[in-house]
């Protein structure tokens, strides 16, 4: 297991040839959204002190890279969903689309 401050998931131990809990798949995606969250509250920071100077321009463009981060967290978040179901599929909880 990992350290409980690392900011990552431990992987739970599972017999050999049983699936890891949460899958790497689920890691990735999970650990992606987290990079992403902290980038968009450094940039509502950053927009929150423009709006006080009134710095138009900036103002602009943090909005804009705030909407690509959405959209990055929109892709990110369907892959953990795809990544948590295929787990439910191997773990035998939910049936395969055919």
């Amino acid at each position: 297991m990992m350290a409980k401050n690392t900011g990552e998931l431990p992987i739970q131990p599972s017999c050999p040839g049983k699936v890891e809990i949460p899958t790497q798949k689920e890691l990735e995606a999970l650990n992606r959204l987290r990079e992403i969250k902290e980038k968009v509250r450094e940039k509502k920071k950053a927009l929150a002190q423009s709006k006080t100077t009134g710095q138009k321009e900036k103002i602009t463009a943090l909005e804009k890279e705030l909407s690509e981060l959405k959209l990055q967290w929109d892709e990110w978040e369907k892959k953990r969903d795809e990544a948590a179901r295929e787990r439910m599929v191997l773990l035998g909880h939910e049936k395969a689309e055919c």
